[in-house]
C-alpha cells in the first residue's frame, strides 16, 4: 500500500494559496445589482410588494395579528415611471388607496395587482390598506412611497 506524505510547510502553503486565489476571485466578481434598470424599450421600472401577516399569542393567551405591505418603503424619482406589482399572500383581500392621489385598487390572495405610478411632485405618499388602516383593525397596513 502506498501513502502520500505531505509536510506541514507544504500543507500550509497550499491552504494559503487557495485562500489567496479565493479572495482574488471574490474581489473580481461583480456585486449583484440591487436596483434594476429598465431594458431598452421598457418604459417602467417594476417594484414588487407582497401582503404579509404577523401572528402572536400574548402571555394571557390572547391571539393578536397585524398585516403589512412588504417592503414597507420604496423610493422613486420624481417623474419616474413605475409598475408597482403587489402579490396577495396573506389575507383574502386588501382594498387600498395611495394618499394624495386618486389611485385606488385591491389585492386578492393568490393574485398580483399591477399599479402604474408616476409622481410629478416630491414627497411621501402612503399606500394604505382600507381594511387594516390602524391598530384596532389589525394594522396599520401602510407602506411609504418616497418620491425624490
Amino acid at each position: 500500500m502506498h501513502f502520500l506524505v505531505i509536510k506541514k510547510q507544504y500543507l500550509f502553503l497550499t491552504v494559503l494559496f487557495l485562500a489567496a486565489a479565493a479572495s482574488y476571485w471574490l474581489l473580481q466578481t461583480p456585486d449583484a445589482e440591487t436596483v434594476t434598470s429598465p431594458a431598452q424599450g421598457d418604459t417602467a421600472r417594476e417594484i414588487h410588494l407582497v401582503t404579509g401577516e404577523f401572528k402572536a399569542t400574548t402571555k394571557d393567551g390572547r391571539k393578536i395579528e397585524s398585516y403589512r405591505w412588504d417592503p414597507g418603503a420604496i423610493v422613486l424619482k420624481k417623474g419616474e415611471k413605475v409598475s408597482l406589482k403587489i402579490y396577495g399572500v396573506n389575507g383574502m383581500e386588501h382594498p387600498f388607496m395611495i394618499e394624495g392621489t386618486d389611485i385606488k385598487g385591491s389585492v386578492k390572495q393568490g393574485e398580483e395587482t399591477a399599479v402604474p405610478l408616476q409622481f410629478n411632485k416630491e414627497g411621501v405618499y402612503r399606500l394604505i390598506c382600507l381594511t387594516h388602516p390602524d391598530k384596532d383593525s389589525n394594522g396599520p397596513m401602510i407602506a411609504y412611497i418616497f418620491v425624490e
